[in-house]
Order: structure tokens, then C-alpha cells, then sequence
């Protein structure tokens, strides 16, 4: 059982012992933490924060003790119980709320829980914001209201249906031209919030739905992470259907991946590939993903003139490099696509519509599609992190070891080679060193990302 407290919030396994794993004692100190530091940051008198959750066996329970500790501290709640984590993040600023915690440990198993906070903007909070936050929950100085000064809670189970209209008032988006196509599309919504929200799009943008596993009862049907290993289900029935593509999410809908016509995976990496091809055809400008995303976004971004950059991974860095690069699209080779346009958040319904635009512009099938995109193959592998191992150390070993390669260490170690790179570094919401590779040939990406790992275990004496 594991409790992992991070910058971006608090996530664990539900049970077992309090700073152990994510009990009810953990979940209350965590989001009282969180309502005390908006107290002091906000410097206003009457705060509101919106609370939304995915559809996890253990939801209603973490999202009824966040909700009662909000409301003790005196603040009022906006609470928008299933739902997803872009229509959280999109209901803050319609809100005028002054933050918002979205409930989910995103693909992790049933097991898990987390308490995800945002700022005022729907945005994830910065690292200095965070860190004030576990020192607070650390310290427990907290200040709760008397009776006179308790937060009211105002549920609200429509913001599903604005979060849809708010895609569809996106400039790049006409449901004229979508419903044209006349789409058929099978959904595999992990029997969670997505199974809500997916179908509500594509039923509004006139496309017929295939549902699987769109049932929100928390009784996750396979591993969550929308990974091709996990997905054989939905793979057969997009073929059985003869649709033209299938779409799979996560429980919280911030990662989007595509199943091609003929049932193979359009591959995770390349859905932000997609998207940024359509508004990179329509609008000019630069693009952003993380260090361990796919080359692939840069040769579509330099084909359309722009400029691509990477950030250290984590939503907020991908966020902040946008910002200062002023990109017109980025996200993280993991599903996960952020369109200013709408928020600066991973948005699957936002990515589901910029997806269907360009397949409705383009004609073809989605495998053809697909093959017309510069083919880069990873392999993404994980070392369990021990006491043994001193992880700083083997970081710094081999940046040295390829210091006449182009080495960045803006987050772990990052090598890039002629036609393949290595990504090093260690997970925030896992105890492990995850190792990425990428080449133009999964044999040759497999075998660069063994080399290293036998290079790690040779640094570690292992």
C-alpha cells in the first residue's frame, strides 16, 4: 500500500494505515491544506472552490470528506460529482471559483485515489504552491469556521453538457462538417466518467456510437492506462463494427488514444501528432511536448513552419513552456492534447473534435491516416526504485557517460542520438526510474533502452 505526496497533490491506495496510504484522516488533512493555503493566497473573504470526481469505487467517499473539510474551513462548494478532470478544470474560470480539486488517480488501478488542485484559472498549481501545501498538511495548523461562517454546497450536475458546448463554440470546430461525415465510432470509456462524456459528444456532433464499457460504476473492465496491451477488446469490436475508428480514454478523460480502422492503435504518441496537424493547418504557430514525447510532433510542427519545443515533464512544465513560447497547441505524448484555445489543460473532449475535424476534412481512413506521419517507434520501460539505489547518482553517471552526445538535464537525463533518444528519469507518482527510448525501429528502441538499463544496474551494482 502506498501514499505518495507530491507538488501535484496527494495520491495513494485507499486503506491501511493514516501516512501510509490515502485513509479518510489523510484526505481531510490534504484538502484542508489546500483550503487553508487558498485562504491566505486568495485574500478574499468568501471563497468557492469546485470539486468534481471520476467514477472510482472509493469517489463518493474521498469526495464527501474533501467536501465536508472545505466546507468547515468556511468555503463554499461547487460540487460537481461525476464528472471529468478538463471539466473541472473548465468550470473554475466559468465559476469565478477561486480553485478546484478533481478526485482521481487519473490510470492508475481501482485502488487508488488522489486529490488533484487547481488555482483560479483551472490550472494546476505551480511548485511553490504546492510545496506550501505539504508543509501545511504536514504542520496540521489549521483554522476552522464556527458555526455561523460554514461553506454552503451547491451541486451542480450539468457542467458535462456546457464543457461539450464550450467545444463546440472552439473557432476549429463545426458540427456541420463533422455530422457530414457520418462517422461510426466505438468508445471504450474504462467503465468511468469518460463513458459519459465521450458518447455526449459524439452524439451531439451527429456521429454513431459503439459503446463499451461506458457504464460508470468503477468496476474498471481492464488496466485504465489506455496502453495497446490493455485494449484487445476494443481493437476486435472496431473491426467486428466495421467503424472507422475507436477512441479510449482513462477514468479522468485527460488521455486520448485512437484505434484505427483495421484495429490497430493509432498509437497514443501520435493523437497530439494528429491534433496539432489540424490547427497547425489552419493556424500558424509553435507547438510544445514533454521530453518524453515522440519526435514525430516536431517534424509535423517544422513542416507547417512552426517551432517545437520541449518541457520537462508534468502537465504544469508543458503548460508554463506554452505560455512562454506562445504555442498554439501542445500536450504530452501520452493521450494527452492542450489547446489554449479552450484551457491549458489535457482535454480529451477537445482532442475527440479536433480529431474528427481533420478526418473530416482529409477523407481516408484512419490507418491511412496514420501511415501518412512520420513513423517513429518507443519503447517505455521502468526500473523499481530500492533504497539501494541512489538515483541521482546513476543520473549523473550517464549524462557523463554521453557528454558528447546533446544531453539535457532539465528533468533527469535526456540523450539525444542522430535518429533515436533516451529519457531517464524518476516518476512522480510512482516509485520507479522510467526509461523511454524511441528510434525508427521498435527492435532498435528496444535495444537502446536495454543497453542503458544494463549500463543503470552496472552504476547501481545490481
Amino acid at each position: 500500500m502506498t501514499l505518495i505526496k507530491s507538488i501535484s497533490g496527494i495520491r495513494g491506495t485507499i486503506g491501511g494505515k493514516p501516512n501510509e496510504n490515502l485513509t479518510p484522516i489523510d484526505t481531510v488533512k490534504f484538502a484542508a491544506a489546500y483550503g487553508t493555503w487558498l485562504k491566505e493566497y486568495s485574500n478574499s473573504d468568501s471563497l468557492k472552490v469546485v470539486v468534481g470526481r471520476d467514477a472510482r469505487l472509493s469517489g463518493e467517499m474521498i469526495q464527501n470528506l474533501v467536501v465536508s473539510t472545505l466546507v468547515g474551513l468556511g468555503i463554499d462548494v461547487i460540487d460537481l460529482d461525476l464528472s471529468t478532470t478538463p471539466t473541472v478544470e473548465i468550470a473554475v474560470p466559468l465559476e469565478k471559483a477561486h480553485g478546484g480539486i478533481i478526485l482521481t488517480a487519473s490510470h492508475n488501478p481501482k485502488q487508488w485515489n488522489a486529490l488533484k488542485l487547481l488555482n483560479e484559472k483551472g490550472e494546476f498549481l505551480d511548485a511553490a504552491q504546492g510545496a506550501i501545501i505539504l508543509e501545511l498538511a504536514e504542520k496540521e495548523d489549521f483554522h476552522f469556521s464556527e458555526v455561523d461562517d460554514l461553506g454552503t454546497i451547491t451541486r451542480n450536475n450539468a457542467y458535462i453538457d456546457i464543457h461539450i458546448d464550450e467545444v463546440l463554440k472552439l473557432p476549429l470546430v463545426n458540427a456541420d462538417t463533422i455530422k457530414k461525415a457520418g462517422f461510426k465510432v466505438v468508445v471504450d470509456g474504462v467503465n468511468s466518467t469518460g463513458g459519459i462524456a465521450i458518447p455526449k459528444l459524439l452524439e451531439t456532433l451527429g456521429v454513431e456510437v459503439i459503446k463499451l464499457y461506458c457504464d460508470p460504476t468503477g468496476h474498471f473492465p481492464h488496466n485504465p492506462e489506455p496502453l495497446k496491451e490493455h485494449l484487445g477488446d476494443i481493437c476486435e469490436l472496431v473491426v467486428k463494427e466495421k467503424a472507422d475508428f475507436g477512441i479510449v480514454v482513462d477514468p479522468d478523460v485527460d488521455r486520448l488514444a485512437f484505434i484505427c480502422n483495421d484495429g490497430e492503435m493509432f498509437g497514443e504518441e501520435y493523437t497530439l501528432v494528429a491534433c496539432a496537424d489540424y490547427v497547425l493547418g489552419k493556424t500558424k504557430g509553435n507547438t510544445v511536448s514533454n521530453l518524453s514525447s515522440s519526435r514525430a510532433l516536431r517534424d509535423i510542427t517544422i513542416k507547417h513552419n512552426g517551432i517545437y519545443e520541449a518541457a520537462a515533464v508534468g502537465e504544469v512544465n508543458v503548460v508554463k513552456k506554452m505560455k512562454a513560447t506562445n504555442a498554439i497547441i501542445g500536450g504530452e505524448g501520452n493521450g494527452g492534447i492542450i489547446y489554449p484555445s479552450s484551457h491549458y489543460g489535457r482535454d480529451s473532449l477537445v482532442g475527440t473534435a479536433l480529431f474528427l475535424m481533420l478526418m473530416a476534412e482529409k477523407g481516408g481512413s484512419v490507418r491511412e491516416l496514420r501511415d501518412s506521419y512520420p513513423s517513429y517507434f518507443m519503447s517505455k520501460k521502468k526500473i523499481q526504485l530500492t533504497p539501494a539505489l541512489d538515483v541521482d547518482r546513476i543520473l549523473v553517471s550517464i549524462s557523463e557517460s554521453y557528454k558528447d552526445n546533446e544531453v539535457s538535464t532539465i528533468d533527469g537525463v535526456k540523450i539525444d542520438f542522430e535518429e533515436s533518444w533516451v529519457h531517464l528519469r524518476k516518476s512522480n507518482t510512482e516509485p520507479i526510474i522510467r526509461i523511454y527510448t524511441e528510434a525508427k525501429t521498435q527492435a532498435e528502441a528496444d535495444s537502446l533502452a536495454e543497453k542503458i538499463i544494463s549500463e543503470i544496474k552496472v552504476i547501481a551494482g545490481i
